[in-house]
């Protein structure tokens, strides 16, 4: 699992810094790639990475901000131009109204798609989606308009399987590897083979959060608990600490003090205000480091594998 920044700045696009967007890359795990937040230039930031469209598959909105959605329109209509394979269907997650942009914009525009949007407007805190593989929940922020966090939960996955030990102990390789993988005892030549003697233990899942726009508040904290990795917003520097709140915003010391609180592994700050360019950006990763010591602040295009 990966994450990639596609736009770290807060409210309008910067030289340095485009709106916000994220794509959370599950391409060995799932073959799909899930987008938090679409700002205006998110399909041209995806030309310079090797996303493909077509494999976005899910995306969470976290609130209806422009610098958050500006970008829907464009790269809804793009997927379905660009997709020369098999058109696929899309979910798209977000606040109540979400639904009525994206279906007025096309309209209004005359675009028309050659998928599905499924949508799913989130009124209230609980989980939005489960597979067999992953779940995502939700909590409200505490935000100027309504917004949402997301956490994505990866469930305990198989663990590996001991194919030289099963060949040692007598069984020839073939479908049978694949029936005790599963979980499933089974006879050869006289012997049975139990998949607890070959699978090593469970490998534990990943869990990410990613946050919308917020002030430092519990829901976050309940949100990022002992997450892999918390990616929250960092408007601010400290010492504006009371117009990070007059906004709905947080500064990256409080941002790196819900990381302690919720025991993250790793934190990685976005959504940084257009007046923190060259030693300033320091200034938000040093106030931030000296709360939560594997805090870093992130940049366009900048990509993390989560370990």
């Amino acid at each position: 699992m990966e994450i990639q920044f596609l736009g770290t700045g807060a409210g309008q696009p910067s030289k340095s810094r485009q709106t916000q967007a994220i794509a959370l890359k599950m391409l060995d795990e799932r073959n799909e790639i899930w987008l938090f937040d679409c700002g205006e230039a998110t399909q041209h930031q995806i030309l310079n990475t090797p996303i493909k469209p077509r494999k976005i598959t899910k995306i969470f909105i976290t609130h209806l901000h422009g610098d958050h959605i500006f970008g829907l329109a464009g790269f809804l209509s793009s997927r379905s131009f660009q997709s020369s394979d098999e058109q696929t269907d899309l979910d798209l997650f977000g606040p109540v109204g979400i639904k009525e942009y994206v279906l007025m914009s096309l309209k209004l525009s005359g675009s028309r798609l050659g998928y599905k949007i499924h949508f799913h407007e989130i009124s209230q805190a609980g989980k939005v989606f489960e597979d067999d593989s992953f779940e995502v929940y939700t909590d409200l922020l505490d935000h100027t308009i309504f917004c949402l966090g997301y956490r994505v939960v990866e469930k305990d996955r198989v663990g590996e399987l001991d194919a030289q030990a099963l060949k040692d102990a007598g069984l020839p390789f073939g479908p049978l590897f694949g029936k005790i993988k599963k979980g499933q005892a089974v006879e050869y030549d006289g012997t049975v083979f139990n998949p607890q003697d070959f699978i090593g233990p469970d490998k534990k899942g990943k869990i990410v959060t990613i946050l919308g726009d917020t002030r430092k508040t519990n829901a976050a904290t309940r949100l990022a608990w002992q997450a892999d990795l918390l990616v929250h917003e960092a408007t601010y520097g400290a010492v504006e600490s009371k117009m990070a709140r007059a906004h709905g915003h947080s500064t990256s010391k409080q941002a790196a003090e819900v990381a302690v609180e919720a025991q993250v592994k790793r934190l990685l700050l976005t959504h940084i205000s257009a007046r923190y360019v060259g030693p300033l950006v320091g200034q938000l990763a040093r106030e931030a480091q000296a709360v939560h010591g594997n805090a870093f602040v992130v940049k366009d295009l900048y990509e993390e594998k989560i370990d």
